[in-house]
């Protein structure tokens, strides 16, 4: 299922069960995505981490990174951030802005070519809250995010595609319900960086206390 979304510069919610997705198929970057991603390419501090996976480790077939004020666990990976750069900050403010709702983290992957994926999964983590903000922005290379429901089997699989310049806000039961992910391409094609920003939690908001 591939879903028929409005070339606007609005928010537009996507027709999804069980999740609350909204969409903008451009954002206000205040320069050239290409810039964006060159500079992001060169400063940020990538890594290619080993995640478990069923009790199995995994290189990651990605690069990532981590900027913020809190440390983030997934996949039996502890991440502790790097210290916010100006370029992010920036990005952030417009995002925030866009979106109405403020993150204190981002997680930048980076799919250098057609071989980089990244597997399904939920964006669940304690640290998140039991509803998790999540707004993913996309440049470079368009690549189709795959979502996938977690028990309603008679619902297909979507698949939406993530030009340069996009924003995907994931909100609600979306973590709860559905997981995604992005698949290695059979052709082959040009880099891509994507910014997931997030808030974490402290620990007493975490546990409870």
């Amino acid at each position: 299922m591939t879903l028929d979304l409005l070339q606007d510069t609005r928010g537009e919610r996507l027709p999804v069960a069980d999740a609350e997705l909204w969409w903008w198929p451009r954002i206000d970057l205040g320069r050239d995505d290409d810039e964006l991603l060159s500079a992001l390419v060169d400063e940020c501090r990538w890594r290619q981490e080993d995640i478990t996976v069923y009790g199995k480790r995994y290189r990651q077939p990605r690069l990532s990174a981590w900027y913020g004020d809190r440390g983030y666990s997934y996949s039996g990976i502890r991440l502790e951030p790097q210290p916010w750069s100006e370029i992010l900050l920036d990005i952030r403010s417009r995002v925030q802005q866009q979106v109405e709702h403020e993150f204190n983290s981002v997680l930048l992957n980076y799919y250098r070519d057609h071989n980089d994926k990244m597997g399904m999964h939920s964006d669940d983590e304690a640290e998140l809250g039991s509803q998790p903000v999540i707004a993913s922005l996309s440049l470079g290379e368009t690549r189709t995010l795959l979502l996938r429901h977690r028990t309603r089997k008679d619902l297909p699989t979507i698949k939406l595609e993530l030009p340069s310049g996009s924003l995907l806000l994931m909100r609600g039961d979306t973590q709860r319900n559905w997981r995604h992910g992005i698949n290695a391409e059979r052709k082959p094609c040009g880099a891509r960086v994507n910014l997931t920003f997030r808030h974490i939690m402290p620990l007493a908001r975490r546990s409870g206390r």
